[in-house]
């Protein structure tokens, strides 16, 4: 038969709650067999286009019959169930009857609707389900006495690179062995049950068997439905009698294979651990991937030699006929239709492109049924005399040692052996009639009890029905609760409890349920330490329990009530089905995660779900190390975008549009709980390690000894490393107008706390890092853009609270000088809490731009400072507890200190109304307080250096009207008096450096005097500024000296400098105690918009603004007589000059109005 390639086919879902929620956006369009995705973040791009065989659309369009049956509305083009089958699944049950292999699975992210397409729910059957009915009755209509059919059914499941029969109970440790045929090459399961089936209705109860097998598995935390594949084999075999009394075989394989979720292993962020490698997930989808890109490149003849890595995986050993060989394939790709799921979506487009490119070459599997028994008989033969004759001759050499041909040797002896049992079971088959199977296997079926029990009972019992992550795999197990007392525990317990739990945190002796006439309670065991949740709340004593209401026993076990007695117990608010996602939702509220989505920008619903995904794992982790008894604890932390470290000093508002700002990260936090020391994982990297956790737990479940793996193999170590104690955010808006800062900063840790104080200085300098004087300070920031700029940030010292940091201490940040992204780290102080760095780093932007000035006026550097652990030894005492006790004592001292801090910060006062309406606690970062605390500082400085000038501005003006009073009558003209009065009102002055000769004790010149700065208010300032341009800045001292005031005192352009405090005192300069920050500290933190303006009512910035308008009062008089005589003047005198015009008189008045 000529080469045929692998049909694709893709479908959408119709959005699920979650994204209706989120209200996300529909990416996904389908025209025939054309689909297109559109990425969100590019609307005006073209759409990707892509196409396959079949292109379903199931996104809507549907209605719902009586039955529950959804199919096409009038006019729509969805794809119906029953429609996928009619082009899939026929197609499959066509080529069995024919005698070829068929394989069908089913590739996609999780939830995008796999186990919909091939299993279905509820009256909506899948492909699977719908083909076997069929198969089924084609048989049933056959009248050709000389044929009759055999049909076996198999179900295993793939998880962490382990084969689990799923029917059966026992499963040895491992796993079951895949072994290859040496005859054929082709890959089988060892030892795999194969139950002979005779109708639909026994597929469909070996299919519950096999899922209730799974939920059990999953529960018991054995494996993850969402990572495990799914493999259904049907065995389909037509017996054709001919007229010569001799029989044949058609034998058809028929695989269906529902796959892991295709979730990409980068998206978890599983970069830099150490064990990644050792993780097995995701490895059969890479190896799948690799297989497929391979026989691609091979069916397109673009690469001469391929090796095909079939052998890279378990799944891809099992898939090798599927795939490149002999068998007709058909491959589904579930798509997601949200926005939110774009690069998965994208990625299985991609996938199911490359699949449409291989080619397989299907044959016919008909041959004599006598032939097929001899040659199992000679094969066995021959297997035997190689087993008699030492089994397989190795040849030495080929680069191969003694001790690896030894061990080739044995592993092919094995293989052998193993081949030989199976030829002899299929002989033995061959034997027993088909009759006599199918009623030994019939036998068994009806004794199955999966845990669903008898319908009618549901509606008259009260009983628990089981959830599961994966909604196929929930409402599988029924517990019905009798009159009485149900006991609840571990199946070693004695007497055997009538539930019988296994897994993590699940004790002997469990719980206990009460059923007295339809009233239920429960009660934990006394004394069991026993753990159990009702509607996310710890079970504490006797509670008595409502319809509908949620049950987690241990980590792992979640149920429903279901109480037909009692229905109106139930909430009004519950929805009208219990999901898994409500039950994990209802305790992350408990634990005080917010749920809602309202409000929510697309990326804090992102961290939303991250959060609710990874709360269950991190309760999981917690209870394997309880049981495992491995002294550490997690904790999920929430690292928001002021908290993490790499500050920019180049970033603005417009970088933060394109995605170049931090967002909350979602980590999980170890602790070692016998010295304290931690680590901060990123929530990839302990997805990856709680999944070998599970490995290491199942391992302890065999029994096997795991108290003396290495450490380096055991994922609950960790070597030492530097941990982040908190971070300071230093605000730049002093480098707008070259000022000088220093500050002594809070240190916070990610939850806000109090951990230190970092003193820090920022000082604008020249590209060598000397500092530049204080005549380089600017009115108007603006006047920097387009020049250099270069700044120095030393970190000064640090005074840390918690003495477990004192072994090392040091400061990391990230800045982008001259273009480059750099990390600056200063040198690790040791042995002290209150360590001295003395670091400074100059900085330099080539060309100061906007973009530049909007992040000096809104944006920080955040400096994070680092502690240095070492693995020290514990305190004896601890060492007698165990993990749980450790955990309560931790948990105590965590409570403990957070009072003390609460306490001494006063920190009862920040919860306002807003937070006791939620019944939440509030909590105000620190970096908020940082932030304006930064730019009120600076705004005083800058409101310090306009008083001067102002001060020095009256002083002139005072100066000219005491000069024209001292005049002769005869002298005192109106128009010169005018246009002096007018130059310095109309002036903003100019800055000029002087000489001063200082006199010496002896009353004489000492030197050369020293330079000072001050400002020119006068009609002659602009040829004194010339004058000064050409003698290097400086101008002579008599030109000036009617502008220098020495009993005016100013202030240096420094944040440094001591501010009065209102009594005359001398505040603090870190606690800056002149100004009063109460107001600030009762603000609600949205309301920073008021902040500035009720801030201005207290402290001395109100005293500086009052002295400023009290010397605006002086001045009023001769503003208002200049104004009067230039409104009644009709013509200026000729002699006096030009008369200022109204636009002056405007400048002038806008200046003075300017501090209002």
């Amino acid at each position: 038969m000529p080469d045929e390639s692998v049909k694709v086919a893709v479908r959408v879902r119709p959005f699920n709650q979650r994204e209706k929620d989120r209200s996300a956006k529909l990416i996904i369009k389908m025209q025939g067999q054309m689909t297109t995705i559109a990425n969100p973040e590019t609307p005006n791009e073209e759409p990707k286009s892509f196409s396959f065989d079949y292109s379903y659309w199931s996104h809507d369009g549907f209605q719902e019959k009586s039955d529950g049956v959804l199919e096409p509305a009038g006019g729509s083009s969805y794809a119906s169930q029953r429609r996928v089958f009619e082009d899939l699944g026929q197609g499959v049950l066509d080529n069995a009857f024919e005698g070829y292999n068929c394989s069908l699975f089913a590739y996609g992210q999780t939830g995008s609707g796999k186990s919909y397409s091939m299993v279905g729910y509820g009256q909506n059957k899948g492909i699977v389900p719908i083909t076997c009915d069929e198969m089924f009755k084609t048989m049933d209509k056959n009248a050709d006495p000389n044929k009759r059919f055999e049909v076996t059914f198999s179900m295993l499941e793939i998880y962490n690179e382990q084969v689990r029969d799923l029917l059966s109970k026992d499963n040895p440790k491992g796993g079951l062995n895949v072994r290859q045929n040496p005859k054929l090459g082709l890959f089988y399961v060892e030892n795999l049950k194969r139950v002979p089936v005779g109708s639909y209705a026994e597929i469909e109860k070996r299919t519950d068997q096999g899922t209730a097998s799974r939920t059990v598995a999953s529960t018991n935390m054995n494996a993850t439905s969402s990572r495990a594949h799914t493999v259904v084999t049907i065995t389909f075999d037509q017996i054709i009698k001919s007229e010569s009394g001799s029989e044949t075989k058609k034998s058809s394989v028929m695989n269906l294979v529902d796959l892991a979720g295709s979730e990409r292993a980068d998206s978890t962020g599983a970069t830099g651990d150490r064990l990644k490698e050792g993780a097995n997930i995701n490895k059969s989808l890479s190896a799948l991937g690799n297989v497929i890109s391979a026989l691609a490149d091979l069916s397109m003849g673009t690469k001469k030699k391929i090796m095909v890595p079939y052998r890279d995986s378990v799944l891809t050993k099992l898939l090798q006929n599927a795939l490149g060989g002999n068998s007709k394939t058909i491959m589904i790709a579930a798509l997601s239709p949200a926005d939110i799921n774009y690069d998965e979506t994208l990625s299985t487009l991609r996938y199911a492109d490359r699949a449409k490119k291989i080619k397989n070459k299907a044959v016919v599997n008909e041959n004599p049924l006598d032939k097929l028994i001899r040659e199992l008989k000679e094969e066995n033969e021959r297997l035997k005399k190689a087993m008699e004759g030492g089994g397989v001759v190795m040849q030495e050499g080929a680069g191969l040692t003694p001790e690896e041909l030894d061990k080739m040797r044995k592993q092919m002896e094995e293989d052998i052996r193993a081949q030989l049992m199976a030829n002899q079971a299929m002989i033995a088959e061959n034997a027993q009639s088909w009759d006599d199977k199918l009623a030994e296997a019939r036998t068994e079926t009806e004794k199955i009890d999966v845990g669903g029990a008898d319908n009618s009972r549901k509606s008259k019992e009260a009983y628990l029905i089981n959830l599961n992550e994966d909604p196929m795999l929930s409402g599988v197990i029924c517990h019905f609760l009798n009159s009485g007392e149900t006991s609840v525990g571990r199946k070693d317990a004695s007497p055997v409890p009538n539930i019988c739990l296994s897994g993590l945190s699940i004790q002997k002796q469990h719980a206990v349920i009460f059923n007295k006439k339809g009233v239920i309670e429960i009660e934990s065991v006394s004394g069991s330490g026993s753990k159990t949740k009702i509607n996310g709340i710890p079970l504490t004593g006797r509670k008595a329990l409502c319809h509908k209401d949620r049950i987690l026993f241990g980590s792992n076990h979640m149920y429903v009530l279901m109480n037909p007695l009692k229905p109106e117990t139930a909430d009004n608010s519950l929805p009208k089905e219990i999901t898994w996602e409500y039950a994990q939702k209802e305790i992350a509220q408990v634990k005080g995660f917010a749920t809602g989505s309202a409000g929510l920008s697309k990326e804090q619903q992102i961290v939303q779900e991250q959060v609710l995904e990874i709360l269950p794992m991190v309760s999981e982790v917690n209870a394997v190390s309880e049981e495992l008894n491995k002294q550490k604890s997690f904790e999920v932390v929430l690292i928001s975008a002021a908290a993490q470290e790499g500050g920019d000093i180049t970033q603005s508002h417009a970088s933060k549009s394109k995605g170049l700002v931090h967002i909350t990260r979602v980590t999980v936090k170890m602790k070692n709980l016998l010295n304290g020391n931690t680590w901060l994982w990123e929530r990839g990297k302990f997805i990856t390690r709680r999944y070998l956790i599970q490995e290491l737990y199942q391992k302890f479940l065999d029994g096997e000894n795991i108290s003396n793996i290495p450490k380096e193999q055991d994922p609950f170590w960790e070597p030492t490393e530097d941990v982040l104690i908190g971070t300071s955010n230093l605000f730049l808006q002093s480098l707008s107008y070259c000022l000088d800062f220093e500050d002594t900063l809070n240190i916070s840790d990610y939850k806000g706390q109090e951990e230190g104080h970092l003193k820090v200085k920022l000082e604008p300098c020249d590209n060598k890092g000397k500092p530049i004087d204080e005549e380089a300070f600017v009115d108007d920031p603006h006047e920097l853009l387009n020049k250099p700029y270069h700044f120095k940030l030393t970190v000064e010292n640090a005074n840390i609270h918690k003495s477990r940091f004192s072994k090392g201490i040091m400061v990391k940040y990230s800045v982008k000088n001259n273009g480059k992204v750099e990390e600056v780290k200063t040198p690790t102080v040791k042995n002290t809490l209150t360590p001295t760095f003395n670091h400074s780093k100059v900085i330099s932007i080539p060309k100061l731009k906007q973009e530049n000035l909007d992040f000096f006026e809104s944006g920080c550097i955040t400096l994070s400072i680092y502690g240095i652990q070492e693995d020290t030894m514990p305190d004896p005492k601890l060492l007698k507890l165990n993990t749980r006790e450790l955990r309560e004592a931790s948990m105590y001292q965590d409570l403990r200190a957070l009072t003390i801090n609460q306490e001494l910060r006063q920190m009862e006062n920040m919860e306002n109304s807003t937070a006791n309406a939620s019944g939440r606690r509030a909590t105000m970062f620190g970096n908020e307080i940082a932030s304006d605390t930064s730019h009120l500082k600076t705004e005083v400085v800058l409101l310090q250096r306009k008083y001067e000038r102002l001060q020095q501005k009256e002083r002139r003006m005072q100066q000219i009207c005491e000069e024209w009073s001292k005049k002769p009558d005869g002298e005192k003209q109106f128009e010169p008096f005018y246009r002096a009065v007018s130059a310095v009102a109309n002036s903003t002055g100019t800055r000029l450096k002087t000489r001063v000769q200082m006199l010496n004790q002896d009353g004489k010149h000492a030197g050369d005097g020293d330079t000072i700065s001050l400002f020119v208010f006068d009609e002659n300032e602009h040829e004194l500024a010339q004058e000064a341009s050409q003698n290097n800045g400086v101008v002579d001292y008599h030109k000036v000296a009617h502008h220098h005031y020495p009993d005016l005192q100013l202030s240096k352009a420094k944040t440094d400098s001591v501010i009065e405090e209102k009594d005359g005192t001398q505040g603090d300069q870190d606690s800056f105690g002149s100004v009063d920050l109460e107001p600030y500290m009762n603000a609600d933190p949205e309301d920073s918009a008021d902040r500035s303006k009720r801030f201005t009512q207290n402290g001395n910035r109100t005293g500086l603004l009052s002295d400023i308008n009290t010397k605006r009062e002086v001045l009023k008089p001769a503003r208002n007589a200049v104004s009067e005589y230039s409104a009644n003047k009709k013509t200026p005198s000729k002699s006096n000059g030009k008369r200022p015009s109204s636009a002056d008189n405007n400048k002038t008045e806008s200046s003075a109005c300017v501090l209002q």
